[in-house]
C-alpha cells in the first residue's frame, strides 16, 4: 500500500511513465492541476488562490520528499519517473502570475529551460540527500523562472 501510493504520487499520477520526456509530461500534470485548483477561486479576486497555492506547494513538496525516499531505492537516485518534482517547480513558476494562456506558456517554457539545463546552482540542489535533492533542485528552478517571469511581465516587453 506504501509504495502504491508513494508511486502515485512521484509520478503524478502516472505521468512519469510517459515513454516520451517524462519530466515534461510531470509539467503539464501540474499545470494542469494549477488550473483547475483555480476554479473554486474563480469569484475571487486571486487574493485566497496564491495563499493557498503556497500551502499546496509546502505539503506536496514534503509528501513528493517522501514519496521519493520510498521509490530511489527501488528506482535509483532521482530517475526520469519521479515527476513530482516538476508539478512543483511548475506551480513556483505560476506564483502570483496573472492567470493567461501565454503566462502558463511562458512559464512553462521557461522552468523547462532552468530545469533542463541546471544553471546557477541548480546542479548542485541534487546532491541533496534522497528526496530532498529530488525535490530541490526543480523548486530552485522555479524561483529562478518565476523570477524571470515576473521581470519579462514587469518590463512589458513581451511582442504580443
Amino acid at each position: 500500500m506504501k509504495t502504491s501510493l508513494a508511486k502515485i504520487i512521484a509520478t503524478a499520477f502516472g505521468a512519469g511513465f510517459s515513454p516520451f520526456a517524462p519530466g515534461t509530461m510531470g509539467a503539464l500534470v501540474g499545470i494542469l492541476i494549477w488550473w483547475l485548483l483555480h476554479f473554486p477561486f474563480i469569484n475571487f479576486t486571486g487574493s485566497y488562490f496564491f495563499p493557498f497555492m503556497v500551502v499546496m506547494i509546502i505539503i506536496v513538496f514534503l509528501v513528493g520528499v517522501w514519496s521519493s525516499n520510498v521509490m530511489e531505492p527501488e528506482w535509483g537516485h532521482d530517475p526520469g519517473k519521479i515527476v513530482v518534482d516538476e508539478v512543483i517547480g511548475q506551480w513556483i513558476a505560476l506564483l502570483w502570475i496573472p492567470f493567461t494562456i501565454t503566462n502558463f506558456i511562458l512559464a512553462f517554457a521557461l522552468f523547462r529551460f532552468f530545469d533542463i539545463l541546471k544553471p546557477l546552482f541548480i546542479k548542485k540542489m541534487e546532491a541533496l540527500p534522497s528526496g530532498w535533492g529530488v525535490m530541490a533542485d526543480d523548486v530552485l528552478a522555479g524561483v529562478y523562472a518565476n523570477i524571470l517571469l515576473h521581470f519579462v511581465l514587469w518590463c512589458d516587453i513581451l511582442p504580443f
